[in-house]
């Protein structure tokens, strides 16, 4: 237990030995939520504001505020792009949310996404350098339904204060209006990262999985079980990178989408559905055994598991069948019974099982390079060049059936894909900050290195305290006696 409290990583290693598979991966979720709650609780959530700059004496006040400020003001007035040089503008994040969609959780109410919030700005400070604030917002209406115009009119009000937007856990259909018309207004990036993001990492684990497989993008057929914001979106990037529309199905809670779905057609809320049945499963296959037959690819984004997909349709797949099961916080199907069901290649959403498909890999680069360039929005170019990117990182190092796509801790995979991304950037003239490959990695490493060095330093003296040892044995024990008791 004593290595508990600093690692996590072998979570499995814990529990009694006679524990199934699933019920370790059962322990292991159970364990997290309550330790997640008694550790926020300890530390009063996670972030906080710290100056950047010094003071030595109390008459720097005078150059940060008054009287000496004035210039700042002033010159801001005159040219408001100097605020990208003269604030933390060029740095900073708004994280936004509604709460109507937290993780698994659904609707949370506007503070419930809080925690994620919070957790969304801790990983873009430590993984990408970038300074974020949680932002989440009242949008209901007087009849309790959220209003995404509520969303947009905020976010173009905070533009001045931010040099880029995290949309966050929004419902459909409101994520979708949400973003395309910000994306379309604001002069600053807007970014869905449960979408965008999820698309991205998505597509770099795809990538050296076929590589593994040995088998080209344009002769898959590939299945997309659930067809929200992430699969819609994963669709899309799918088939800018070569995936053939012809060669998708993808499923909705009542089925396969196809042209003759007049249910999807004539719903307004399903516009981006309608779309993709367009452009996919032109022989409208509806029956679950022809549509898993002979498939190469499983990608889902559904409800959660363990039961939602079944291991006879992995069954029916083709050889070296590769299957992306990310619901969280349980997969729709356990990684193990996916291998055992004949599945090549499995990855999941969740740190704890091979091939972690996490848009922690996506949105910190990704971001950190818009930023570096003080880009005006996010092209899909853009989060298609972060894909490849993580994995060509990924393959230089070495890739295997276990290891897809990069980790967390390999701390340069995040400067390279600043850096890739900003070099897009200026190759689809959003960017208006001109900088080199070079540049834009030397200064998102040295952010990235700061941002661990000041974690670092202030757990080393103290400002930081590690959580004591009960709070871990408390959820140890909390857990095995949710067991016992079942």
């Amino acid at each position: 237990m004593n290595k508990l409290a600093i690692n996590l990583n072998n979570l499995s290693t814990i529990f009694p030995e006679h524990f199934s598979p699933e019920m370790k991966a059962k322990a292991q979720t159970m364990f997290l939520k309550r330790l997640s709650l008694q550790a926020h609780t300890f530390y009063n959530g996670k972030m906080q504001t710290l100056p950047k700059a010094g003071v030595w004496g109390f008459n720097w006040f005078n150059v940060w505020y008054t009287p000496g400020v004035s210039a700042v003001s002033t010159t801001i007035r005159d040219n408001n792009h100097t605020s990208y040089k003269l604030s933390n503008k060029s740095n900073l994040v708004a994280v936004v949310s509604d709460s109507t969609r937290v993780l698994g959780d659904g609707d949370c109410t506007p503070p419930g996404g809080l925690g994620v919030m919070e957790g969304k700005a801790f990983l873009m400070k430590y993984l990408g350098g970038v300074d974020a604030v949680a932002l989440c917002i009242d949008n209901r209406n007087k009849d309790g339904k959220p209003d995404p115009d509520k969303i947009i009119d905020f976010v173009k009000m905070l533009q001045p204060s931010f040099g880029a937007v995290n949309l966050e856990d929004i419902s459909q259909p409101n994520c979708y209006k949400v973003l395309d018309e910000l994306r379309d207004s604001c002069s600053i990036p807007v970014w869905h990262d449960d979408a965008q993001g999820t698309a991205s990492v998505t597509l770099a684990g795809l990538i050296n999985a076929l590589k593994l497989a040995e088998k080209p993008i344009n002769k898959v057929k590939t299945v997309l079980f659930g067809s929200g914001a992430s699969n819609s979106t994963i669709a899309r990037f799918l088939m800018k990178a070569g995936l053939l529309g012809e060669n998708i199905i993808m499923f909705d809670s009542k089925g396969t989408l196809h042209s003759d779905r007049t249910d999807v057609r004539d719903n307004p809320k399903s516009y981006k559905q309608w779309e993709l049945a367009l452009k996919t499963n032109p022989t409208k296959i509806t029956d679950i055994k022809d549509v898993f037959t002979g498939a190469d690819v499983l990608i889902a984004l559904s409800k959660p598991g363990p039961d939602t997909i079944k291991p006879e349709w992995i069954n029916l797949m083709n050889d070296k069948a590769i299957v992306f099961v990310c619901a969280n916080p349980v997969p729709e199907i356990y990684p193990y019974a996916a291998k055992e069901a004949g599945a090549f290649i499995v990855a999941t959403g969740r740190g704890d099982f091979a091939n972690q498909i996490n848009n922690s890999l996506g949105f910190p680069g990704i971001l950190k390079g818009a930023l570096l360039t003080e880009a005006s929005r996010i092209t899909d170019n853009m989060a298609i060049r972060a894909a490849y990117s993580l994995a060509e990182f990924a393959e230089k190092r070495g890739i295997n059936s276990e290891n897809i796509v990069p980790t967390m801790d390999e701390t340069d995979v995040f400067p390279k894909e600043a850096a890739d991304v900003a070099m897009q950037a200026i190759e689809d003239g959003v960017a208006r900050n001109i900088i080199t490959w070079d540049e834009a990695y030397q200064r998102a490493k040295e952010d990235i290195l700061n941002a661990r060095m000041s974690t670092e330093l202030l757990i080393k003296e103290g400002l930081i305290k590690q959580p004591p040892m009960e709070m871990l044995e408390e959820a140890l024990a909390w857990t095995l006696n949710q067991f016992n008791a079942e």
